[in-house]
């Protein structure tokens, strides 16, 4: 069978136009799979570029934590900063291993991080740090560190005790048994806060002897924390503190009782009322009882009395001396007398200490005596005045309102 070809077709024509249908329909498949979406699928595919150029982009900052992870035996003051460079931290963490914060500042520049106190000894410490760079990105450090272990360490004996009643006169006081050498760092890693909010301040007897007070006897009623945050605190080159401990007391009714030398009587007043007047004997001349005002320290319904131990060799030694309250570390007391005689509100006849009337054995409960050392407590204050002697010391017992404000806080 002929069969013609159709009017201007060819075979190699036929060829073409079938391999450019071809060539069409491969281009509007690729075009399909590639498009998707359109111009939404173009962003798309545009976002999941820039993501990924993000995650692989580093920030510049950089965290350096002194000491470095690991360390042993790091110094408990000074040795620990955080520092960014090229960023600003922007968040530091130290803790030890029982999660309890060390408190720290950033500086304003963003550039240091330092402890805002002093670390505990023996303590592994851990930190963690970030900081962001000019972009936003952070960077982020960890590391941690173990404090010395000292082989030398002090403590501070403190009054009045925990969960105490106290005068109104008295203050918190520590006796440490090494002398201080660097007074600021101890003084510092000490607290005390009071309900109602009183002022409180610290002044130094010598190198051992750190007591604080408020300006004027205390409220009654005032509750008192003191947080000694001692442990580690390099109270002298090679010697670290060892305390942590929170004490706790409050302030007892106002009892304050002034002793006029030359009337021989002793008024004793509460909340700035006279309650009773009390004949009493002072210091003889020549032994005369300090001025000034004096804290009760120490109660004995019982003490023995040798002039021994006060420079007054040979002069007295009496075993029970009844209803003793301890005014001075120097020995002054203010306690029952029952060898006295018609003493009390007449003449002075003591070596310096106060007497009341008393009974030997301190079994009369209706005693002068007996009812003062009843109705005192340890930190009522004991006022002197009109003696030939001079003001007390203030270092000599609890005495430092002898000393005035201004002097106390320098």
């Amino acid at each position: 069978m002929n069969v013609r070809p159709i009017s201007g077709a060819s075979v190699d024509g036929r060829r073409r136009v079938g391999l450019a249908a071809v060539a069409g329909a491969l281009l509007l498949t690729v075009t399909a799979c590639g498009g998707g979406g359109g111009s939404d699928s173009g962003a798309g595919g545009g976002k999941g570029g820039d993501a990924g150029a993000a995650q692989a982009k580093k920030s510049q900052a950089v965290v350096t934590i002194a000491p470095g992870d690991g360390a042993k035996s790091v110094d408990t003051s000074g040795a620990l900063k955080v520092t960014a460079a090229k960023g600003k931290l922007t968040d530091v963490e130290v803790k030890d291993a029982k999660g309890n914060a060390i408190d720290g500042k950033i500086s304003g520049d963003g550039g240091t991080w330092t402890p805002s106190t002093h670390l505990a000894a023996a303590t592994k410490y851990t930190v963690h740090a970030v900081a962001k760079d000019t972009d936003g990105l952070e960077a982020a450090k960890e590391a941690d560190f173990t404090t010395l272990t000292p082989k030398n360490t002090f403590i501070g004996r403190f009054t009045p005790e925990d969960g105490s009643k106290v005068g109104v006169g008295m203050p918190f006081s520590l006796r440490f048994d090494r002398g201080i050498t660097n007074p600021e760092d101890v003084e510092k890693a000490i607290s005390i806060k009071t309900e109602p909010a009183v002022e409180v301040a610290g002044h130094w007897f010598g190198n051992d002897r750190l007591d604080f007070r408020p300006e004027k006897y205390w409220k009654s009623g005032t509750k008192v924390t003191v947080e000694l945050n001692l442990d580690g605190v390099e109270g002298r080159d090679g010697v670290y503190g060892e305390q942590d401990k929170k004490v706790t007391f409050t302030i007892g009714r106002n009892q304050v009782s002034v002793v006029d030398v030359k009337t021989r009587k002793m008024k004793v007043t509460q909340d700035g009322k006279v309650v009773k007047t009390i004949p009493v004997t002072t210091g003889k001349p020549g032994y005369d009882t300090w001025n000034g005002q004096m804290v009760m320290t120490e109660k004995f319904v019982e003490t023995r009395m040798n002039g021994d131990t006060v420079g007054y060799d040979g002069e007295y030694d009496i075993k029970d001396v009844p209803h003793a309250t301890r005014l001075t570390d120097s020995g002054t007391f203010i306690h029952g007398n029952y060898w006295g005689g018609g003493a009390f509100g007449n003449y002075n006849a003591s070596h310096g200490c106060i007497g009341l009337r008393d009974v030997k054995g301190a079994w009369d409960k209706g005693t002068p005596a007996a009812w003062f050392f009843d109705h005192s407590m340890v930190g009522d204050v004991v006022v002197v005045k009109n003696s030939a002697d001079a003001t007390v010391d203030p270092g000599n017992g609890l005495n430092g309102w002898n000393m005035s404000w201004e002097k106390w806080k320098a």
